[in-house]
């Protein structure tokens, strides 16, 4: 591909099919969990995923590959891990709570990696960030609340023994849990990205991460095979659309964006997210969770916008 710079329409094009592509992953997901275990679809679309990018890889960077030494085995390894667990806590979050919780809270990584980012390398905390973290913070106690309390002529809640009981506040923490292990993923790329071209580095890190979900399936108890055609479909359709068309596209794009472009289309797959768990299945999401999920990507984009930069 050429290193000149697309058009402005070819590059808006490339973005607004990714967003898209990355936002049907959840929805793909609640339907492929009417059979198959969280587990086994996140094992799956990490090892789909290796499997197609393993002929590029092998092929065209063996060599960089074959350089790789110990350490950043390791690295890739740990990073691995990371992402594994990503997968496995925002996959089994849509068990519990809505799309629209749980793609909002588990996009909350850039402010994570924002704020532990100046303990492991150094960097400033500013007060964008500090600002984004408020406005996180605001919003996703309001996502906390919407389990319990409602927006109806007024403010009112369950009694207070019923705050943490709900599904939906244990399926909050999943995707929680997902952002947080993304920002792990991300903060350990930044080291071993900086020596390795992409397609080997996604091939190693999603070869580590499917390694780990295939140990955590044996000792688990859970199989790969056995599912019905339909859920198969599911899995490959989750593999290939938000993996491979929408992250590689959105790689591609996002080197010729603008500054402040980066930081909008950190929003673009819990809005585009919310609004096909509406179209497809009807999730109305709350008021609460509205002004909650606003208030988190406004703190995202204030975060990501100051990060890019």
């Amino acid at each position: 591909m050429s290193d000149s710079k697309p058009s402005t329409l070819r590059l808006l094009s490339a973005i607004s099919i990714a967003i898209l592509a990355v936002s049907t992953s959840s929805v793909f997901i609640r339907y492929a969990q009417e059979e198959a275990p969280s587990l086994v679809i996140a094992a799956s679309r990490l090892l789909l995923a290796s499997i197609f990018l393993a002929p590029p890889a092998l092929i065209r960077h063996r060599d960089e590959l074959r350089r790789l030494n110990r350490k950043e085995l390791l690295l890739g390894l740990l990073s691995g891990i990371f992402l594994a667990v990503h997968f496995a806590t925002w996959i089994t979050s849509l068990e519990y709570t809505t799309i629209t919780n749980s793609v909002v809270l588990v996009s909350t990584s850039p402010l994570w990696v924002a704020l532990i980012a100046p303990i492991f390398l150094k960097e400033k905390l500013t007060k964008t960030v500090i600002i984004g973290m408020l406005l996180t913070l605001f919003g996703g106690t309001l996502i906390a609340f919407s389990d319990n309390c409602a927006w109806d002529g007024g403010f009112h809640c369950a009694p207070l023994s019923g705050f943490g009981q709900a599904e939906a506040s244990y399926g909050n923490f999943l995707a929680l849990a997902g952002a947080w292990a993304i920002a792990g993923y991300l903060l350990i790329g930044r080291r071993l990205r900086a020596n390795m071209s992409l397609i080997p580095y996604i091939f190693l890190v999603y070869g580590m991460a499917a390694m780990v979900m295939l140990v955590i399936l044996i000792i688990s108890g859970q199989s790969l095979l056995g599912y019905s055609p339909t859920t198969y479909l599911w899995l490959l359709l989750i593999a290939v659309f938000p993996q491979l068309i929408g992250h590689s596209t959105y790689n591609w794009a996002l080197r010729y964006l603008p500054v402040a472009l980066v930081a909008v289309t950190t929003l673009g797959e819990p809005i585009g997210s919310s609004i096909l768990a509406f179209v497809i299945l009807k999730e109305i999401p709350t008021s609460l969770q509205i002004i909650g999920g606003l208030l988190i990507l406004a703190g995202i984009y204030v975060t990501s916008k100051k990060s890019s930069g």
